[in-house]
């Protein structure tokens, strides 16, 4: 029972005979606990360096022992116990890391692990998200294994305080419903931000593991079968830290998108606004524009007519003195407009 607290079994029955008589000398415990009497005498000196026992001096120089109160005498020993259990926790910690680093560099499959499946893929994904402080993704076009709308753990996760940040190619949010789909993860604190393309699917948890996409499924032999998709999960290595940099390359390139509380457009009230300002529904539609969402996929999403669209986009032109939109999208910039 004591076993934690560093007492063995011999201990145990010495200390638990004295706490049950009190006092007592050495000839008395060994012919209780069946021990002779130099197996008592070091039992007895052992529970006494551990302070569970303490001696005093009897009638014609005998030599009693006495317990200690079991919460003062074994407290400090479970202290220590579990300071020592703690100790060989992160040895045991590290010792592994050591073993597993030491194996991926001999075996390069501990460093890349191929895995296939739809399912699979998902299972993984959200396994990382649900152990992860920060989720960094690069959103393509059309989808492999988790279509955005069925990403439901994102804005529980946000609620927990886990970092989401986001790159999404134009192509993906001229989708149906996608500019809504981002506007509610924007809303519920994800980073967002939009590119004209990005070269691959990525997703970086923690800066410790990523997993990208190698064969997006499709036809798979001769036969027209379908295929299965496969990925990617790239561990700590000199590939991962390649994949961080492309992450923040492209990061770096994007441009911020922004929302109003709504989601949605709002009449701008025409030119009247102080030119060194612009409204949170402005800011939206400055950041699909830049973004290069076409105008009919911006006004299909927002459930606004094209003509409005533009009206509005050549409104801000106006306040900017742009006489074409590439001179908007640098005027915006330098003016902090979607800052």
């Amino acid at each position: 029972m004591l076993e934690a607290a560093g007492i063995d079994a011999g201990e145990e029955r010495v200390y638990r005979f004295l706490v049950g008589v009190r006092e007592a000398e050495v000839a008395a415990v060994a012919g209780q606990v069946g021990l002779d009497i130099a197996q008592a005498r070091g039992v007895l000196g052992s529970l006494h360096d551990k302070g569970l026992v303490g001696r005093v001096a009897a009638a014609g120089g005998a030599v009693r022992y006495v317990p200690v109160a079991p919460d003062a005498a074994l407290r400090p020993l479970l202290l220590r116990g579990q300071e020592a259990l703690e100790g060989a926790r992160r040895g045991v910690e590290q010792l592994a890391e050591e073993y597993r680093a030491g194996g991926r560099r001999h075996d390069a499959g501990q460093l890349v692990e191929v895995i296939t499946g739809v399912s699979v893929i998902r299972q993984r994904l959200r396994h990382l998200a649900y152990g992860a402080k920060e989720m960094q993704w690069l959103c393509k076009a059309g989808h492999v294994a988790l279509p955005a709308s069925e990403n439901d753990e994102e804005w529980e996760l946000l609620a927990r305080g886990v970092r989401y940040k986001a790159v999404y190619e134009r192509a993906l949010l001229e989708e149906p419903g996608m500019v809504d789909n981002v506007a509610g993860s924007i809303r519920a604190g994800e980073q967002a931000r939009a590119v004209g393309t990005l070269p691959v699917r990525l997703v970086i948890a923690d800066r410790s593991i990523a997993i990208c996409p190698l064969v997006p499924g499709g036809s798979g032999g001769p036969d027209g079968s379908l295929g299965e998709p496969t990925a990617a999960v790239v561990r700590s290595s000199s590939l991962l830290d390649a994949l961080i940099a492309l992450f923040e390359s492209q990061w770096a390139a994007a441009s911020p998108l922004h929302v109003t509380d709504s989601g949605e457009l709002a009449d701008f009230g025409g030119s009247s606004r102080p030119g060194g300002h612009v409204a949170d529904d402005e800011r939206y539609l400055l950041s699909l524009v830049v973004a290069g969402v076409a105008d009919k996929a911006i006004a299909s999403q927002l459930r606004v007519s094209q003509r409005t669209v533009q009206r509005r986009i050549q409104v801000l032109m106006q306040r900017a003195g742009a006489a074409t939109r590439t001179q908007l999208v640098w005027q915006a910039a330098r003016r902090g407009w979607l800052s």
